[in-house]
């Protein structure tokens, strides 16, 4: 991946294809290593390069290594080509690469190097054909929809996904001429009931956002290729280490990259991932066009972070279901919802359908909406704010908060009831963490 090309794994290098920035790969006789031509840089540099192939390693080696490649000074880590635009050796050189004919770098809107490795290591994890990195999770969501809709057409998404993503299409793509139903998912019989001859689009999120609602990926991909239709998963809330739902029939992965996969609360982006190079193409020149691209220091950051992401939600999880036990319990809790507590509606899903339970939960109090702002503000570890999947426990409010631009009707029939909290349950010690909860409930 990066410069080195894919098909490229650890084998001889003869035959294959050249490297993306043009410079010419020579078969050294060795198996395990080739030496590189950087004549892209009008200089000669011979080095040496043991090529890890990480296609049949674990999570957690992908996430350290996929996406790597060599440079001259051999880097542990993917440098930052912080630069807009890139020389050509030529103007033949340029020409080709503008037909699409060369292999190389143009211009950072198009391609940059440090957005490549990126997006090279998230597809390697949801083992998907390529992924397509952009500015923010929301600007992944208006690729989807620009690439798939257009006026007179319609979609079918959860009632209970991300605000933002609801509220984009009821509220702008709804003014082009796009149609859309909003419906409970979880019962894939409904989303069968709701297509149209128009329908053009099945955009679902697992577990919802707030509502922690399962879906049932394989029923519903199974649906959406009777009637040709592509269905596009938000993987948000679970990542690749997680769960993977391009194995599972999705056409097209999405992902707010500000949340378990950076895991920092220092970079907003978004990626998607497609399982055909024809989605790939589609959605990359959407993008392209609409200029949601990704700045090469974001990548940097996400893909640095990439690199923890598995102890991180191996940790935050662990701790999250002593923490919905500990809420389950307590006197002024009135209801759970958590993947991992056999209460869950779908539990049993839940375990067939995710490779671990996450670490996002929603509750309501007792006291309803009154007693969850009193709670929300008496907190003193967790820190009351939007967003969720970094190292630090984070709660809101989402009927005021991210969920605000959806009526109250709509938000009611979808679950997000006024009382509901959500809590995005961090990597502090878990003692800490319940503490600060029971003291906030007295």
């Amino acid at each position: 991946s990066g410069f080195l090309p894919r098909t490229l794994k650890g084998e001889a290098a003869e035959n294959q294809p050249p490297f993306r920035d043009g410079a010419k790969l020579i078969f050294s006789g060795c198996e395990k290593c080739v030496f590189l031509d950087w004549t892209l840089y009008y200089l000669t540099f011979k080095i040496k390069v043991f090529i890890m192939d990480v296609s049949n390693k674990g999570n957690n080696t992908k996430m350290v290594h996929g996406g790597s490649f060599p440079d001259k000074y051999l880097s542990a880590t993917v440098p930052i080509y912080q630069t807009s635009t890139f020389a050509f050796r030529d103007a033949d050189h340029g020409a080709e690469l503008f037909s699409g004919k060369g292999e190389g770098y143009i211009y950072t809107r198009l391609g940059n190097p440090t957005v490549g490795a990126l997006e090279d290591a998230v597809a390697h994890l949801e083992n998907g054909c390529g992924g397509v990195a952009t500015s923010s999770g929301m600007a992944a969501v208006t690729t989807v929809y620009t690439a798939f809709l257009g006026q007179g057409d319609h979609m079918i998404g959860h009632n209970a996904i991300y605000g933002p993503s609801r509220g984009v299409m009821e509220n702008i793509f709804s003014g082009f001429g796009i149609e859309s139903s909003f419906i409970d998912t979880t019962n894939a019989e409904n989303v069968r009931q709701a297509i149209r001859k128009n329908t053009k689009l099945i955009f679902i999120e697992t577990p919802a956002n707030p509502t922690i609602e399962i879906t049932d990926i394989k029923k519903v991909a199974a649906i959406a290729k009777e009637h040709n239709i592509p269905l596009c998963v938000d993987n948000t809330f679970c990542s690749p280490h997680l769960q993977r739902p391009l194995e599972m029939g999705a056409d097209i992965v999405l992902h707010s990259l500000t949340k378990f996969i950076n895991g920092h609360a220092d970079v907003v982006a978004g990626m998607l991932v497609t399982k055909t190079k024809e989605h790939h193409a589609l959605l990359k020149n959407v993008m392209v066009n609409m200029g949601g691209n990704m700045d090469p220091h974001q990548a940097y950051m996400a893909h640095r972070g990439l690199k923890t992401l598995g102890i991180r939600v191996d940790r935050s999880q662990q701790t999250a279901m002593k923490v919905a036990r500990f809420l389950e319990d307590h006197a002024a809790v009135e209801w759970v919802k958590y993947p991992g507590l056999e209460s869950h509606p779908q539990y049993e899903l839940a375990k067939e359908q995710m490779e671990g339970f996450g670490s996002m939960i929603s509750f309501g109090l007792k006291g309803g909406l009154k007693a969850g702002k009193t709670m929300m503000n008496s907190v003193k570890l967790a820190l009351l704010a939007v967003s969720l999947g970094g190292v630090e426990t984070l709660i809101q409010h989402p009927a005021s908060m991210t969920h605000s631009k959806i009526s109250e009707q709509e938000r009611n029939k979808a679950g997000i009831s006024s009382g509901l909290v959500r809590l995005s349950v961090g990597i502090e010690d878990e003692i800490d963490i319940i503490n600060d909860l029971k003291q906030a409930l007295q």
